[in-house]
């Protein structure tokens, strides 16, 4: 059975970098006051994408503090690097997040990907194969100790031998998600271990193909495809209408010194009617999860826009496509 079933989530993941520990907890506090559903951290200790020399706070220490300054918005991190910790101390953290939260937190794991981290803070990054094979391992010593009195895990890379871990986290299962859309490794990994898949919002063709290589995978393990909940991260800039949206566009790539046309590759720029139309498509496909990628500083004029508005049009839509048809005795 899939976690959440099949309600629609809207939320933010919010990558804490450029920001104070002040402006970092009102963005979170700002989307659980809007009515999301969700907020999340990433895994890096330096900025992605932008000024790599800039603050960037640690996820899993900043996730306990979002946890305790927050109510109701589900805790995640998307995704834990799997070369950054031994995974039976990173099952421990969950375990204590989910009980500091009240039984919020959804944990990601990936196989890491940023090679100058790595190397800055002396941190081995072999290639991608070890990484998926310690990601797999990983999952397995997760799992186990969130789940077994004592848990026995022999792996190449990681292992636990008849070890404790109490308490066991409040929720049963605590969410475990996987990031990535490798077809070969990640996907498989996803269909052995996962209850839910992240990824990047797309093209909607491309999207399709990657459930289809999921539901190989599935096959050949035995499970149920539509048992892993799917969630996308996306980028956008709303407004009221889709001039002052592109307005905004063209502002924020004057502000990051890049052409607009740089910055919108891959964004949905325009109004929130606008934006559920795009996103009907993913839904369709059996998206659940729509996280807007929302680094500091933080656009709340796309959030509010993201909750108020392209939440409610997309959970109609759902609601709408779920009645049954009327029988030719109720037309």
């Amino acid at each position: 059975m899939q976690i959440h079933g099949d309600a629609l989530r809207f939320g933010i993941h919010a990558g804490q970098q450029h920001a104070t520990f002040d402006e970092y907890r009102a963005l979170w506090r700002f989307a659980e006051d809007v009515g999301l559903d969700w907020a999340s951290v990433f895994d890096h200790f330096l900025p992605i994408q932008s000024d790599p020399t800039g603050p960037c706070f640690e996820g899993l220490t900043l996730l306990g503090a979002m946890a305790a300054h927050t109510e109701r918005v589900a805790c995640g991190i998307i995704v834990t690097g799997v070369t950054y910790r031994n995974p039976a101390i990173l099952a421990k953290i969950a375990a204590t997040l989910d009980h500091i939260s009240g039984g919020r937190m959804e944990l990601g794991l990936g196989a890491a990907w940023y090679e100058d981290e790595h190397a800055q803070y002396g941190v081995p990054f072999p290639r991608i194969g070890v990484r998926m094979d310690m990601l797999d391992e990983a999952c397995r010593i997760v799992r186990a100790l969130w789940t077994q009195e004592r848990a026995t895990v022999e792996g190449e890379h990681f292992a636990v031998r008849d070890a404790l871990a109490e308490p066991k986290p409040l929720q049963d299962p605590l969410p475990l998600w996987i990031g990535g859309s490798g077809e070969r490794r990640t996907l498989r990994i996803v269909a052995e271990h996962a209850d839910g898949w992240n990824a990047f919002h797309g093209d909607v063709a491309e999207y399709q193909h990657k459930l289809d290589v999921l539901a190989r995978h599935c096959a050949d393990v035995g499970r149920d495809p539509a048992d892993i909940r799917k969630q996308v991260v996306l980028r956008a800039i709303l407004d009221d209408t889709e001039a002052a949206a592109q307005d905004r566009a063209r502002e924020r790539a004057e502000q990051a010194g890049v052409p607009v046309e740089q910055l919108v590759d891959g964004m949905i720029v325009g109004t929130p009617e606008q934006c559920a139309a795009v996103l009907e498509e993913h839904r369709r496909l059996g998206v659940s999860d729509f996280l807007l990628l929302a680094r500091p500083p933080a656009d709340e004029r796309t959030i509010e826009r993201f909750a108020a508005a392209v939440a409610p049009a997309m959970r109609a839509s759902a609601g709408a496509a779920a009645e049954p048809s009327p029988g030719p005795d109720r037309a």
